[in-house]
């Protein structure tokens, strides 16, 4: 089994995924935090030094290398699902589940976060919202594609184990 969580920056990826990943026996991974450890730069470093098209096919070629895992959750960057065909390449291997929510609860959680986010770095909290806001509407048919979708306002520390357990 290889559950791939996708959605927006602050839909709380990496925090359910920590959380559901051991509940259910399988091993964790963040693919920024693989990024940033095969590179050795923090991902709004290499988004500057680099810029998002380096970014993006790092990500890809990260990504891909996740074959060689099993029985792992592995929590993507907000924009992996949107780039390179990785949308299409997660589907074929294994299962994609969709964490959706609004763009104010978004902005909510990335207003509340410590982590530096590159696309919203050097900008204002009206700004933000305006971005989370136009970006979700261009990134929303990607994660639509996913297989499952859970709703951010409804997760508990039991939703991805009961989601797959009442799909069979």
């Amino acid at each position: 089994m290889r559950i791939f969580l996708i959605g927006f920056m602050g839909s709380g990826k990496s925090h359910w995924g920590k959380i559901w990943a051991p509940s259910m026996g399988l091993s964790f991974f963040d693919l920024d935090e693989i990024i940033e450890k095969k590179l050795g730069k923090k991902i709004a470093d290499i988004f500057e030094n680099q810029g998002e098209a380096f970014f993006r096919k790092t990500e890809a070629e990260t990504l891909r290398s996740m074959t060689l895992q099993e029985n792992c959750l592995i929590a993507c960057g907000g924009g992996a699902a949107c780039f390179e065909g990785n949308m299409e390449w997660m589907k074929e291997h294994g299962l994609t589940v969709y964490l959706s929510a609004t763009p104010k609860q978004l902005f909510d959680n990335i207003m509340s976060d410590e982590i530096k986010r590159p696309l919203i770095n050097n900008i204002n909290a009206a700004e933000i919202l305006y971005f989370v806001e136009q970006k979700l509407k261009e990134r929303q048919s990607f994660y639509l594609e996913a297989a499952k979708t859970l709703l951010v306002s409804e997760l508990t520390n039991h939703s991805l184990l009961y989601l797959l357990e009442t799909d069979n």
